[in-house]
């Protein structure tokens, strides 16, 4: 259970890391942007192949799994900026733990990549006339993804020894990730050993929560959202786990 004075820090931790970011809104800024610019041209060439309902929910769900994977760099550039400016080396030694050091750096993150996601719906829905009959189950496939990201993000900043592989990372990993899930091309037009393997990619059960949530499936979006949770515990523990040393203490990385 945290403390009082925990819960503090963490408040201190997050209102330093948004005067960080608002710092530098650049690539927050390009994040939010470029998946507007996407969507727009990408949705007549889905609404001509599959007719406009279903060529639109699939330019919005494609567009807003892939982006929001590219944006993984948002989650793990915050950490690995703390750890090339040595900062981690300031905080051995503080009365900080692990978890609130990547709690201060999560939240004002998970908000930015929540509020990429939810401006990709919006303009879907504003612009493009999709239909969310069901907001609520949608909601929680947005609020279980941006914590599978979040999560995603984190153990690839503590792992990756440098921007540029951060980058490589995030830009292949997320292409990748993405068009196995099915959010490039639909599903049922992948080859059949690329449907054998994709369940093994978050994006695929993105994809597969945001349509289900889209079609009011309250058993399937259940299910999505606990395997998003597993897999963001599962990474968040080993960013935790990397960011300790013997002693439980934060080691310099």
């Amino acid at each position: 259970m945290w403390s009082g004075e925990s819960v503090r820090r963490v408040g201190v931790l997050i209102r330093h890391n948004l005067l960080l970011m608002r710092g530098e809104p650049g690539p927050l800024v390009s994040r939010m942007i470029l998946p507007l610019a996407f969507l727009a041209l990408l949705r007549p060439l889905y609404a001509a192949a599959q007719g406009e309902a279903a060529g639109t929910e699939q330019a919005v769900v494609g567009t807003l799994v892939t982006f929001s994977l590219l944006a993984l760099g948002i989650s793990g550039s915050a950490i690995l900026t703390e750890r090339l400016g040595r900062t981690w080396d300031r905080l051995r030694g503080t009365a900080l733990r692990p978890a609130e050091i990547l709690v201060g750096k999560a939240v004002p993150v998970f908000a930015a990549m929540l509020a990429q996601q939810l401006l990709v719906i919006g303009f879907g829905v504003w612009v493009l006339g999709l239909r969310v009959p069901h907001p609520p189950l949608l909601l929680g496939v947005l609020l279980c993804w941006s914590c599978t990201l979040l999560a995603l993000g984190a153990l690839l900043g503590v792992l990756v020894r440098g921007m540029g592989e951060l980058s490589a990372a995030y830009d292949i990993g997320g292409m990748l990730l993405s068009s196995l899930g099915g959010a490039l091309v639909p599903p049922g037009a992948l080859p059949h050993w690329v449907a054998a393997v994709a369940p093994v990619s978050p994006g695929y059960w993105a994809v597969h929560g945001l349509r289900a949530a889209l079609a009011g499936d309250a058993a399937t979006v259940a299910e999505v959202c606990g395997v998003l949770l597993v897999v963001a515990l599962a990474c968040g523990a080993l960013a935790v786990g990397r960011l300790k040393g013997r002693s439980g203490r934060l080691v310099a990385l």
